[in-house]
């Protein structure tokens, strides 16, 4: 026995209209798993399981809990096998409580504004992209408020089929990037709350200025409002008690191609996309579908383009094949602070196209010209 064995039985047992009486077995198996000593948990965590009390769960869970941190899944944040209400999937995800926001967001939409507004933020300190085969949201499959929040509340997620689940030893492993992802998302998480944002809380008011509503989405209208790119200045780096001025060319160059891309018809958007360093959009179809470019920046560091067309190419095809699994591929391209030379047809034997600054503007392989992100 072992979390394997645990999840498959939740899977094959949980029926959410035999009610959440103790006899029901599916809640016998949830109410279980808290004296269950086989599950081989990372140290200091404990397990419980969730079933519903007085009204069965849509999507019953399993909360993996730090006995030495935050056990109360109503705020903070928490490890959790929840499976989706049709039972065909379990996901391993990094939560933030959603309870306790109720009182303030009530249960809908801001409040699901809210938790993926901040789950933006936690992805960047637990270093999303490092987490090849995670998502940031599972699919819970069900419409109603609670599930809706846990989506939203993801900060990292594994999902599992659970008609072809992983060995013990795979989910172990899973849980102890889990953890990981935890500690790093806990540290980054009391700092956030220490600095008193005055946007903690985010909440969408019609001009009177009461009510809470549904906010229409800024890009409708502004195609620049989903593009933010990071502040180019310098800044200082302490390392070994000295301090270093660094520049952020990289988001100098997103921000630069960001903005020559609008006056191009494209919509520039960094946004909720990280590890993308930027995707594009545009409304008229193109090769049959409604397009996505995928963005990836590069400085090339004394004149040497090697490296920086090994890390875009690296890149690009890692993230098309993790990010878009439930959507269209994207057409690729590499961003480049200079001219890559040779490389350039190299890409696109590849399927990638490149574009790199020049001359005052912005030059690029024949897929970019085609494209019309160059400069004419």
């Amino acid at each position: 026995m072992g979390m394997r064995d645990l999840l498959g039985e939740v899977a094959s047992t949980y029926d959410r209209t035999a009610g959440s009486k103790r006899e029901v077995k599916g809640q016998q198996v949830l109410r279980g798993v808290a004296n269950r000593t086989d599950l081989t948990l990372p140290p200091g965590f404990k397990a419980k399981g969730h079933g519903g009390q007085a009204t069965p769960a849509a999507t019953p869970w399993i909360g993996v809990f730090d006995e030495r941190g935050m056990r109360d899944p109503k705020k903070g944040l928490y490890l959790a096998y929840i499976f989706s209400a049709d039972l065909k999937n379990v996901t391993l995800t990094l939560q933030q409580g959603i309870t306790w926001l109720e009182a303030r967001l009530g249960k809908g939409r801001a409040r699901e504004d809210h938790l993926r507004h901040h789950a933006a933020r936690l992805r960047r300190a637990v270093r999303r992209q490092e987490y090849l085969g995670w998502v940031d949201e599972p699919r819970l499959k069900d419409e109603a408020a609670r599930p809706k929040a846990y989506e939203a509340a993801s900060v990292i997620a594994k999902v599992y089929d659970t008609t072809a689940l992983p060995s013990d030893i795979v989910l172990s492993e899973d849980l102890y990037l889990g953890v990981q992802a935890l500690r790093r998302a806990e540290e980054f998480d009391r700092v956030w709350w220490m600095n008193n944002d005055a946007d903690a809380i985010q909440l969408a008011y019609d001009f009177s200025g009461h009510a809470p509503q549904v906010a229409v989405s800024p890009a409708d209208f502004d195609p620049l409002a989903d593009f933010h790119p990071k502040d180019s200045g310098e800044y200082k780096v302490q390392i070994s008690a000295r301090q270093q001025i660094k520049q952020r060319s990289h988001e100098d160059l997103v921000k630069e191609f960001g903005l020559h891309t609008v006056n191009r018809g494209y919509v520039p958007i960094t946004r909720q996309q990280h590890p993308r360093d930027l995707v594009l959009r545009r409304e008229e179809r193109l090769e049959g579908r409604a397009p996505e470019w995928l963005v990836e920046a590069k400085v090339v560091r004394n004149g040497n383009a090697t490296i920086a067309v090994r890390e875009a190419l690296g890149q690009l095809y890692e993230y098309r094949h993790f990010l878009y699994r439930q959507q269209p591929e994207p057409f690729l391209v590499g961003l480049f602070s200079e001219e890559i030379g040779v490389y350039a047809p190299y890409l696109e034997e590849q399927g990638i196209a490149s574009v790199w600054r020049h001359e005052g503007g912005w030059d690029g392989s024949p897929r970019a010209r085609d494209w019309g992100m160059t400069t004419e």
